[in-house]
């Protein structure tokens, strides 16, 4: 197919029912690029010998040296098929866990997906991802199984062996399937059955058998799965060039054999075989050793066709197989030395893989007009909203997703799932255009009358004659110089020179789908922020408005114009006046009202999308400073760009000033570092050691000691010893009992307050943390209430939030925690984190959490300033300033002596530090030098206090003592129990042969990981090995495996759970055996005072070590003498 031209493009952006928008998934290095490369190439945009080497659609410098793509990246191909033209939207996406952030954007402006597996390592832990990703975002996916040439050069399987391979190949993706499929079901189902008996108590009857398979039975999940009659899977050599699906046999063997193409279809993938005497098809292969269809129709030829060109070069058999197929083979290519080279040629023309999967992408995939209402109220429905709760105006809107329009009246919706940064040297409107025949004319005319000059002036000056005629020849030189130099400015003038900016500045282009109505150039839209309420919008803004009107100002909504429209195509941009629904475009001009994504419509309506499913959390996290301190705003404004060309990456700017930058792995952070360097902020930058994050904790008192023996009455008499050792350590006013109950009064003697710290069981932490969003939601009801707005809450969130209870109360089992859930105060740090705030103060009835939803009546005088300083201590621990985690504080007393007139004076700044205080929670970082609101907010009340003249007490007003009292007591109270570090840990995936598989585990124990399961690949003879691993000793891991296993083993590290580091940072020998067992000084390694030392010499903490004790010059015998 010939170079498509813009003008074709543009005329088939318009039919919407032949579009097809649709990415290609992968587990890294199974061949997503290569095969992009074949699709590319169909269109004449690469030459087809160039597919797969030139890596078309990698176009960064890094993406080519380390073979790995990077970032998403789109271009539109055109294809004809069947008398139909189609236009296809194709986007690569990366397949390397570090940039899974890539692959979701891309997921998001799709319709389809082209999953790709490697046909010898089958499905790997990316491909389960990305099948994971495309099943929530609801789009369908088709499947094409690569590197079959592998099967047959590198494994040396025969046909038949091949046949049973792909079967277990397709079962193994198709289980991926039905697992998805299946949770869905159950949930579903668990939902009806939950209404059910909800209407059946009230009605009176109870009926308690339940049916889980009957879900699964009724529902029709045939569509979902992947197989070769279907037309949905092809098998394919991206590198050789060929694919095909079996339709393309099917209609070759029905003319040649005179079976009708429908009978092929349906038994050339399963167990047939052909009856040669009866020239029947008939069924029972494997039972009666035939072989079966697929293998002695298709596969033999293929492995007859690599045995006489790679395996035994045979030129007449491959002259004879070129004549049967009626192929045209360049004698260049017959006589190369390379086999593959030839072996190309023929495949490409026989079965080309462009053809096979451009063809089953158009017929198989939705077009943009087929998107299902599901998918469109999913989208629509942001957080724990249902889309029956929007308002009715954004409920129409549906119908304009539905209809996918473009049409003058339908609403503008667009989606933008990422910025991206383009040179300034790549824009379209930048570029050397083309120069017209009069301009090219006009050039020819200046280059001839300047030659003449030249050719006059030389001819003056080599002229033989007297010294006058060579005195008068002298100022005629300048004058013909004159000319020239007038001439060269008058071409410079012609010439279209590139608008370059002097400091070459970075343009943002936006990465976006038309869902409906036409984007135009110079149009004026609104752009519609994450956390825009189309609710709140709507009331305040007058009916029937438009982007045009003058209208009030609106959070997280801003009007702007659209500059330029752009065509992706790969490397290069191409100019659009307008783009209709359906289509994938760039949008410039974006980047000073959008920061990652957003939504940008014409209609206030318009709900923003629903958040991208990132799979990737960023955990890694480098101080980065200038190597000269002069180009500290270029490094600003270089993180700036960063922060907002990246999907995944975070910055920070710490209190202590460091500048931070988070990233999901150690490639991820290796290419934020290089594009810093290099595009972004073009200074020289250092970057920290890896910021390792921990969290801090307290667990159950140890039944046995550090060797494992019982804690007999030797061990409890030195802890005896100890807690009154201890009690000396603590200040005045701060009393610690046996049992762990820390109280402590202000400093004015006005308040005591008394807590004490329990652990809470691990999964009500992990409980919590998966419920971070709702609990967020609750905090946001509770403060609208405080401040007497008004908030719709529909009933799915209280649906949920009641859930959330009943689940927390069954959990939280056992005599201790009766009654907890109903006195929970608070959530922290942030108020939404995974710690408890427990109300146990006999006498105090105040309303817990759960009653968010109504208006709070009787609370206490300073009740919030509890509340606060139990924010600050779970923010910052005092092990090493780390939040903490899993930690119920329960506030037993709580006893004030204090005067009506400064409760007045006082309450005025209470209510304020409230409000200021909730914004701790925007503030997404899990340092606690990374927010000050809570004493920015003490400090802004003291001074208006002393302002007013109003306070009598010398220490400030009182708030400000409670809160600093709450966290104090606290942080004694935490100290009180044993106290333990947590660990970030990584899951580690980890392919690997069985010779290697023992330094794989050499690496695994020396950087204290732990093998959860190995299991033995079907079919190869590779091994998986599923371990975890703590993040802080992560890096340089998979380096390191590469090294020790010589590349036969590659990692794959994702981040997974907090974990408990079981050993005590602050142990001491206290028995007899342990002093026996660890010596006096016990200066034996402990891994939790390593890292919690690192953490606090980090910040710039007291670390207690000794560097050098009882120091003795050394001294030789021959010395002494």
């Amino acid at each position: 197919m010939g170079l498509t031209n813009l003008e074709k493009i543009i005329a088939l952006q318009k039919k919407t029912s032949h579009i097809r928008n649709l990415c290609i998934l992968a587990h890294v290095d199974h061949g997503k690029t290569t095969l992009a490369d074949c699709l590319v190439a169909s269109n004449g945009i690469i030459s087809s010998r160039l597919a797969g080497k030139l890596r078309y659609l990698d176009s960064r410098e890094d993406e080519q040296i380390r073979g790995i793509t990077m970032k998403s990246s789109a271009i539109s191909l055109h294809y004809s098929t069947g008398g139909n033209e189609y236009l296809i939207n194709l986007i690569d996406s990366p397949g390397h866990v570090d940039f899974s952030s890539e692959v979701s954007t891309a997921v998001r402006l799709c319709d389809g997906a082209i999953v790709v597996v490697d046909a010898v390592e089958g499905v790997c832990p990316q491909t389960q991802v990305v099948l994971r990703q495309a099943w929530l975002e609801n789009i369908r996916p088709v499947l094409v199984i690569n590197k079959i040439d592998r099967l047959i050069v590198e494994l040396k399987l025969t046909s038949q062996e091949t046949y049973t391979h792909l079967q277990k190949l397709l079962e193994q993706v198709n289980a991926v399937t039905g697992t998805l499929f299946t949770s869905k079901v159950l949930e579903e189902r668990a939902e009806k059955d939950a209404e059910a008996q909800s209407s059946c108590t009230e009605n009176g009857s109870v009926d308690q058998v339940y049916d889980w398979s009957a879900g699964l039975e009724e529902t029709d999940d045939s569509d979902l799965y992947f197989s070769p009659d279907r037309g949905n899977v092809v098998f394919a050599s991206a590198i050789d060039g060929w694919g095909f699906s079996i339709h393309q046999f099917a209609e070759m063997y029905s003319q040649k054999m005179g079976i009708s193409s429908s009978v092929l279809l349906k038994t050339l993938w399963g167990d047939f075989y052909l009856n040669a005497k009866a020239k029947k098809i008939m069924k029972g292969a494997q039972s009666k050793g035939k072989k079966p269809l697929f293998v002695q129709l298709v596969l033999d030829n293929i492995w007859s066709m690599y045995d006489a060109v790679v395996t035994r070069r045979d030129k007449e058999k491959v002259e004879k197989m070129v004549t049967s197929l009626g192929l045209q083979v360049m004698s260049r290519d017959l006589r190369h030395s390379d086999p593959k080279v030839l072996l190309s040629a023929i495949c490409s023309q026989w079965l080309p893989v462009s053809q096979a999967v451009l063809s089953m992408v158009c017929e198989k995939l939705p077009s943009p007009a087929e998107i299902s209402a599901e998918r469109v109220e999913k989208l629509m429905s942001v957080g724990a909203r249902r889309f029956d709760s929007l308002p009715e105006q954004t409920q129409e809107l549906k119908k304009a997703f539905l209809d996918c329009s473009a049409d003058e009246t339908a609403p503008v919706i667009v989606f933008v799932s990422k910025m991206f940064a383009v040179d300034s040297k790549a824009l379209p409107q930048n570029k050397q255009r083309p120069l017209t025949q009069e301009e090219i004319a006009q050039r020819r005319e200046l280059a001839r009358q300047r030659h003449a000059e030249r050719q006059a002036a030389n001819q003056s000056a080599e002229s033989p004659g007297s010294a006058d005629a060579g005195g008068a020849s002298t100022p005629a030189a300048p004058a013909s110089g004159a000319v020239t130099d007038a001439l060269c400015a008058r071409t410079e003038a012609l010439s279209v020179r590139t608008a370059v900016d002097e400091d070459n500045k970075e343009h943002f282009v936006a990465f976006a789908r038309v869902y409906s109505g036409v984007v135009r150039k110079g149009q004026k839209v609104f752009v519609l922020g994450p956390k825009y309420d189309p609710s709140l919008a709507l009331r305040a803004l007058p009916e029937g408005c438009s982007v045009a009107d003058v209208l009030p100002s609106i959070p997280h909504m801003a009007c702007c114009t659209v500059d330029n429209l752009y065509l992706l195509m790969g490397r290069e941009l191409d100019e659009l006046d307008e783009v209709p629904s359906g289509n994938v475009l760039g949008i410039g001009g974006m980047e000073e009202f959008i920061l990652k994504s957003a939504t940008i419509s014409t209609s206030p309506a318009c709900p923003p999308f629903t958040p991208l499913n990132f799979e990737a959390t960023p955990i890694v996290r480098v101080a980065v400073e200038p190597k000269h301190p002069s180009e500290m705003p270029k490094l600003v404004r270089g993180m700036r760009l960063l922060n907002q060309a990246d999907p995944c990456a975070e910055v920070l700017i710490q209190e202590t000033g460091e500048h931070v930058l988070v990233t999901a792995g150690e490639v991820h952070l290796q290419r934020c570092l290089d594009d810093l360097r290099e595009r972004f902020a073009k200074i020289e930058i250092s970057a920290s050691e890896p910021i390792i994050p921990f969290r801090e904790t307290v667990i159950r008192p140890p039944k046995v000691d550090m060797v494992n023996e019982d804690m007999g009455k030797q061990q409890k008499v030195a802890v005896i010893h100890q807690v009154k050792e201890e009690q000396m350590k603590y200040p005045e006013g701060v009393q610690v009992d046996s049992t762990g109950l820390v109280t402590l009064t202000t400093p004015n003697k006005m308040a005591t307050v008394g807590v004490r710290a329990i652990p809470l069981p691990e999964e009500v932490t992990r409980f919590l943390e998966d419920n971070v969003e709702l609990i967020r939601t609750m905090e946001q009801f509770s403060l609208f209430a405080r401040e007497g707005k008004t908030q719709d809450i529909n009933q799915k969130i209280l649906e949920n939030i009641q859930d959330f209870k009943v689940k927390l109360e069954r959990n939280l089992q056992g005599r201790k925690w009766r009654g907890a859930v109903e006195r929970i105060w608070a959530f922290g740090p942030r108020r939404c984190g995974p710690n408890i705030l427990l109300n146990s103060v006999e006498g105090y009835h105040r309303p817990s959490v759960w009653h968010c939803l109504e208006r709070e009546a009787e609370i206490r005088d300073f009740d919030n300033s509890i509340a606060s300083g139990f924010q600050l201590a779970t923010l910052s621990g005092p092990m090493c300033e780390e939040p903490l985690m899993g930690v119920c504080f329960s506030v037993e007393t709580w006893d004030m002596k204090l005067s009506a007139a400064l409760a007045q004076q006082d309450s005025i700044d209470k209510d304020s530090q409230a409000a200021e205080h909730n914004n701790d929670d925007q503030i997404e970082s899990s340092d606690p030098h990374e927010t000050n609101a809570s004493s920015a907010s003490s400090n802004r009340s003291r001074s208006r206090a002393e302002a007013s003249g109003s306070s009598v007490d010398c220490y400030g007003p009182f708030s400000g003592q409670l809160i600093a009292a709450m966290k104090e007591t606290c942080r004694y109270a935490f100290q009180a129990k044993p106290q333990r570090l947590m660990a970030a840990m990584y899951t580690c995936e980890i392919m690997a042969t069985a010779e290697v598989l023992g330094r794989v585990y050499a690496v695994l124990s020396k950087r204290e990981g732990r093998v959860l399961q190995e299991e033995m690949k079907e079919g190869t003879d590779m091994f998986i090995i599923k371990a975890v691993l703590p993040v802080a000793e992560s890096f340089g891991f998979a380096d390191e495996i590469r090294k020790r296993t010589s590349g036969l083993a590659s990692p794959q590290l994702v981040f997974s759970h907090w974990e408990v580091i079981s050993s005590d940072p602050f142990w001491v020998p206290t028995t007899e055996e342990e002093y026996l067992h660890f010596g006096e000084k016990a200066d034996s390694s402990n891994q939790a005072l390593k890292y919690m030392n690192a953490v606090r010499r980090r910040k710039g903490l007291y670390v207690e070590e000794k560097i050098v004790e009882h120091a003795e010059k050394q001294r030789t015998l021959s010395k002494n003498k």
